[in-house]
């Protein structure tokens, strides 16, 4: 019984010292990609819409920043903005990063590029420490990328693109690892 007792704590200290997923995440430099794939099924609350879209991101060397890359077609609504809040799927969170604004949403950050097309196009960027707003009330503050990037790798993060017919969001995806989030 007790040379039972010593291989099952053996088992799990071995268990418990392998690295997490973000510790993997950290252990290649920063590096990696995550994704989201947008519709308005994913909105709280949903938006029914013939409108997709789809949100990349490349972590690079040393995880100081990503570059993104935005695509949506057949919105509904004339885009007023795009962002990366901090929730989970079926929660609306606060905005953390502005991926692009508009006239009618202008960005505190004033590097924040324009949203393309009236119903559809594309919107590239960089992102460092200095895009990142916060949500303060929900514990990230401004500049604090690196913990944006945990929340993004643990999946508890999102991208959407709201429009003029909705205003809350027309579409929204899950960013993460892996086909759908």
């Amino acid at each position: 019984m007790k040379s039972l007792r010593l291989a099952l704590l053996a088992g799990a200290a071995v268990f418990f010292a392998l690295p997490g997923s973000q510790d993997l995440a950290k252990a290649d430099g920063g590096k990696g990609s995550l994704k989201a794939d947008l519709e308005g099924f994913e909105e709280v609350p949903v938006v029914s819409t013939t409108a997709t879209g789809e949100f990349r991101v490349k972590i690079n060397d040393g995880g100081s920043s990503f570059d993104y890359n935005l695509t949506y077609e057949d919105l509904e609504g004339e885009v007023t903005q795009a962002h990366i809040h901090l929730g989970q799927r079926g929660v609306n969170g606060g905005i953390t990063i502005w991926l692009c604004d508009s006239d009618l949403n202008p960005s505190p950050i004033t590097s924040t590029p324009p949203c393309p097309g009236p119903n559809g196009g594309a919107v590239r960027g960089t992102v460092t420490a200095a895009d990142v707003i916060g949500p303060a009330g929900q514990g990230v503050s401004a500049g604090e990328f690196e913990e944006v990037l945990d929340a993004m790798r643990a999946g508890v993060t999102y991208a959407n693109v709201h429009t003029s017919m909705a205003p809350g969001g027309e579409i929204r995806g899950q960013i993460g690892r892996g086909r759908h989030h």
